[in-house]
């Protein structure tokens, strides 16, 4: 207790004196003593090209959804402006078409775009749907098995629909369900304290139990299996004709169709942190670099590619960061927002991130006149990491990585000894 009040004092001394490297060094072994925990801090000017400050900067840490950014570089080296939306090719009076993991059909979260459903709707030949170039599984490497019933975690699949998300809206009674096609798949439980949705883990039966009182109607998001048989029956009914399965192999002379402007996924990814954005994003990644729908195939590519600088190799084993085997230096993660500035300008890339007082998971931290923060948080039972860009008062851009891992605390009391320290920074340097 005696520590953790001399690290308190020791924070507040310091945020009232000229912010210098020594001073946040201090600052930071303070951390680590109050919350003791694992800290890791690296504070970079890409202006005059050094590091100002770096703490425990070539240890690795859990970066839960920091993971994302490594996600969005990928996508910004490998896909265009547009997404490639579903591969198709005729046959007689047949069109087979093949997914890409476009993640943006009918998945309410992204700018609508109805470019896949008009084609489908008004092709003339008989639809066949074949999945032959999907080959990863539905859930990544260190995922959390448990997970399979939390809106967070939705499965990867080839043709992904409604963010492969079953919606239901509901207070003391089950209002409604969509997609309706999974309606019948629904049981309803005794009333519970507050609505919820359970599912089988591998079927899709859903057990819905209700308020059992009059409250605010709520929106429950749960996964659904999204087999190719579940692709098949959804789209059946989506469209509004029948579609068959086909087990053909993807040409290589096919038809592209494309969808949404990346951007618009990029923004979702990475300010309200998407997992199922982040995912079939490398998927798509992957089907350009070699037609093959495997996150493995991207992360290798750009690993050999575009990341084999880095001063420490990344452990880098899926999109979205919600394994616990990836594995990143605060070091790296400066370096690779490095090369993220040098690839978009700014103007383009700000309105991507979290903001702070603004936008995303930062909304509600480090408020300002102005925003100051604009970055990608990543979140783990007992780990918080933050990392983007640091704008000072006197205008100028820093770039950071501040990472916690193993604290026992509650996450708030990390967050607000984070916002201290960045804050600090922002009005005194």
């Amino acid at each position: 207790m005696r520590s953790s009040a001399v690290a308190a004092l020791i924070i507040f001394l310091y945020a009232c004196s000229p912010v210098t490297p020594a001073r946040l060094q201090k600052s930071l072994e303070a951390t680590e003593r109050q919350f003791q925990d694992h800290t890791g801090f690296v504070l970079y000017d890409p202006e005059k090209g050094k590091t100002i400050v770096e703490f425990n900067g070539d240890r690795y840490f859990t970066p839960a959804s920091n993971t994302k950014i490594f996600t969005l570089f990928a996508s910004l080296r490998i896909l265009g402006d547009s997404v490639p939306a579903v591969h198709y090719s005729q046959k007689g009076d047949s069109l087979i078409f093949w997914g890409t993991g476009d993640p943006s059909f009918l998945y309410s979260e992204v700018t609508g775009d109805s470019t896949v459903y008009h084609f489908l709707v008004n092709a003339p030949q008989d639809l066949y749907f074949s999945q032959t170039n999907f080959h990863t599984t539905r859930f990544g490497s260190g995922w959390a098995w448990d997970d399979y019933n939390s809106r967070y975690s939705p499965e990867r699949s080839p043709f992904p629909m409604y963010g492969n998300l079953v919606t239901v809206i509901a207070d003391h009674e089950i209002l409604d369900i969509r997609p309706k096609t999974l309606a019948p798949d629904f049981i309803t439980g005794a009333p519970r304290e507050r609505a919820r949705i359970d599912r089988s883990e591998f079927k899709n039966e859903f057990t819905a139990y209700p308020a059992d009182r009059i409250t605010t109607v709520r929106e429950l998001n749960v996964p659904f299996r999204a087999d190719s048989t579940t692709i098949v029956k959804l789209l059946s009914d989506t469209l509004g004709r029948p579609v068959l399965h086909a087990n053909e192999p993807l040409p290589q002379r096919r038809n592209t169709l494309y969808s949404v402007h990346v951007d618009s996924l990029y923004k979702v990814m990475m300010q309200e942190s998407d997992n199922f954005i982040a995912e079939q994003l490398l998927l798509l990644c992957a089907q350009v670099l070699t037609d093959s729908l495997k996150t493995e195939i991207a992360i290798d590519y750009v690993k050999k590619h575009f990341l084999n600088d880095l001063v420490d190799e990344p452990v880098w084993v899926d999109g979205s960061g919600l394994s616990r085997y990836n594995l990143f230096t605060p070091r790296s993660i400066v370096q690779l927002w490095q090369k993220i500035d040098a690839t978009i300008p700014r103007d383009r890339l700000f309105p991507l991130l979290a903001t702070g007082g603004v936008s995303g998971t930062l909304r509600n931290w480090y408020r300002g006149e102005t925003p100051f923060i604009f970055g990608k948080t990543g979140t783990l039972s007992n780990n918080h990491c933050l990392s983007g860009f640091l704008i000072t008062r006197k205008g100028k851009v820093l770039i950071f990585s501040f990472m916690n891992s193993n604290y026992v605390r509650s996450g708030t009391a990390i967050r607000q000894n984070m916002e201290r320290i960045l804050r600090d920074i922002h009005e005194h340097y």
